[in-house]
């Protein structure tokens, strides 16, 4: 089949949607099938671009900005037109929430394609931010006017599917389908260095938003003198979680790392003793690096998001530990758990392996796809 992915980004971004795209896309490419994507140079780069990349035809739309963590790019409907006269796809594939996605409701050519539509997350309505909230207003008729014109939905929890309320209309188009991810290079970097000490190694990885949770992180740690954070990603927080660091006296205890190459995370997460996702509310969907500390054979502890696939993806006591969100408290209970039961994080970290294995690699989860393309391609 020739399918193109409309999404926002891809390599070197690292976001958990775009690593999904581009090791779907790419998964499917070796498979046989003709892959294109469409996405969105960096913020700020005018420049569009077009070329082969690890076997899929990657188009790059000019970025003017990214305000709201919306890509402006003027170009992207142009490039849209371009790749389909040039690939003359069988469907589309579209990544949501990217407003640039809602160019194919405008093309002809587009129109008289299936779509699957791959639903990663809602846009909420709650979000703490005002900008957002106001434009989502705007955003909400072309989203369902998308989802009308879906020819199937791709969920991937049947938790967040159930309370998605951007869904709710559609639930007879929905298949869930979990994400996966391949598996490890076998030769790791180097690990980022972890604060001086002996004590128990906490790695904690993704974006330094505020729905990460990664503030309760730092007020646990206050109460956990033993443990040493890494902290893997970048974000608007950056500055005011480093400078919340020094204000509760654990700066020596944690580090910040911007970003590291693949075989140095991956390395961090063969060194780290317990990972942790804090994550306050449901624009955590899924949590893609569950899966890679789990590949890696770690204990987790995240936080159990009502509605989100968080839930789905940690089996409480058995790979890891559940706690409420936002509860610092909780946190440091969980920790010191497994902080004092080597035992315990072993077992676990043993448990979340063979779960990733049975339910969440890269092949289970494009197969799953594959086959939603057959099925709406007739």
């Amino acid at each position: 089949m020739r399918v193109l992915h409309l999404g926002k980004y891809y390599e070197p971004h690292r976001g958990g949607i775009e690593r999904y795209l581009q090791d779907l896309a790419e998964w499917t490419a070796r498979e046989g099938h003709c892959t294109s994507a469409l996405v969105h140079q960096s913020p700020g780069d005018w420049r569009s671009s077009h070329g082969p990349y690890n076997g899929v035809e990657l188009w790059r739309a000019g970025c003017i900005a990214a305000p709201l963590y919306t890509p402006i790019s003027p170009t992207y409907p142009l490039q849209l037109g371009h790749a389909l006269k040039t690939i003359r796809p069988d469907l589309l594939h579209l990544h949501m929430p990217n407003p640039s996605c809602f160019a194919a409701l405008f093309s002809p050519r587009a129109r008289a394609l299936p779509w699957i539509v791959h639903w990663h997350a809602d846009v909420s309505a709650d979000m703490p931010d005002w900008r957002v909230r106001m434009a989502y207003r705007l955003y909400q008729p072309f989203e369902r006017w998308l989802l009308k014109r879906a020819a199937a939905i791709v969920a991937t929890s049947q938790a967040y599917s159930d309370a998605s309320a951007a869904l709710a209309p559609w639930k007879s188009k929905v298949r869930v389908v979990p994400l996966g991810i391949k598996d490890r290079n076998p030769v790791p970097g180097t690990a980022p260095a972890w604060p001086p000490g002996s004590g128990l190694r906490i790695l904690g990885v993704g974006r330094l938003s505020h729905y990460k949770g990664f503030a309760r992180l730092l007020e646990a740690l206050v109460e956990l003198p033993g443990c040493r954070l890494v902290l893997v990603g970048n974000g608007e927080q950056r500055d005011s979680l480093q400078a919340m660091a020094v204000r509760l006296d654990i700066a020596a205890r944690v580090s910040f790392i911007s970003d590291c190459e693949e075989a140095e995370l991956q390395a961090a997460y063969a060194d780290a003793d317990l990972f942790v996702l804090p994550s306050l509310d449901r624009s955590e969907a899924f949590g893609l690096v569950l899966l890679e500390a789990m590949r890696a054979g770690l204990a987790v502890v995240a936080c159990d998001i009502p509605g989100s696939g968080v839930g789905q993806v940690v089996v409480d006591n058995e790979t890891g530990i559940l706690v409420r969100p936002g509860i610092a408290a909780d946190l440091v209970q969980a920790i010191a758990l497994l902080e004092n039961d080597p035992a315990s994080r072993a077992a676990m970290g043993a448990a979340g392996r063979r779960r990733w294995e049975q339910r969440f690699t890269l092949q289970q989860s494009a197969q799953s796809i594959v086959q939603v393309y057959r099925d709406c391609s007739g």
